[in-house]
């Protein structure tokens, strides 16, 4: 890099290089500019239209009826997480009617529609609880052998476990539930050692 001795060697090399690129230096901030603006613009409408949403699930929850609501609530805010939330809100409101069909389509809507991984593995083991109840076994094994984070291996392996015991195969049952055990379900979850020592008394000694 040059360095100038004196004011009027700088001032001539500035108004050489305005001259030089001067027109190339206001597109760049033209182009520059309009970024901006074009990134402020872009950040507004993503925060309007999530208070808009947010709003809109408030109404919903609060309305009290999420499941008749539910459908057009998610169409229309399909691009949001409340969608997401509003579905996981639908099916438990389903379960509580006994409506299985109509949770499992919901939490099966959340599973081919959400990217976060630990969402997706929420709705997931809970759409295999619904399938179990429905007593569609084969169904819920399928549902439960896609890739979960190790923070999900105790549930479902505890939910492979009941299935197993549904079916009758308490050997597959007994893995399971061990599994579960050996990846810490015995935390603040009493009932997996219930389900261990029912097996282990009605089981024939090995």
């Amino acid at each position: 890099m040059d360095i100038y001795s004196t004011e009027e060697q700088q001032a001539e090399a500035i108004k050489r290089f305005f001259r030089e690129n001067g027109l190339s230096l206001a597109l760049g901030v033209a182009i520059g500019l309009g970024g901006l603006y074009g990134w402020k613009a872009y950040n507004q409408s993503q925060i309007t239209t999530a208070e808009n949403a947010s709003d809109a699930y408030t109404q919903l929850v609060e309305g009290g009826a999420v499941l008749g609501a539910a459908d057009t609530f998610i169409a229309e805010h399909k691009d949001t997480n409340y969608s997401v939330l509003a579905a996981f809100v639908a099916a438990k409101e389903a379960v509580e009617k006994d409506q299985l069909d109509v949770a499992s389509e919901k939490l099966s809507w959340v599973v081919e529609n959400v990217n976060n991984a630990d969402l997706k593995a929420t709705a997931t083991t809970r759409l295999a609880r619904v399938q179990i109840a429905q007593q569609q076994y084969d169904q819920a094994l399928t549902t439960l052998n896609g890739e979960f984070a190790e923070s999900f291996t105790a549930t479902v392996a505890e939910l492979k476990g009941d299935i197993y015991t549904a079916q009758g195969d308490v050997n597959q049952a007994r893995t399971a539930y061990q599994a579960a055990a050996d990846a810490g379900g015995l935390e603040n979850n009493p009932l997996l050692q219930i389900k261990l020592d029912d097996l282990a008394v009605t089981s024939p000694a090995a």
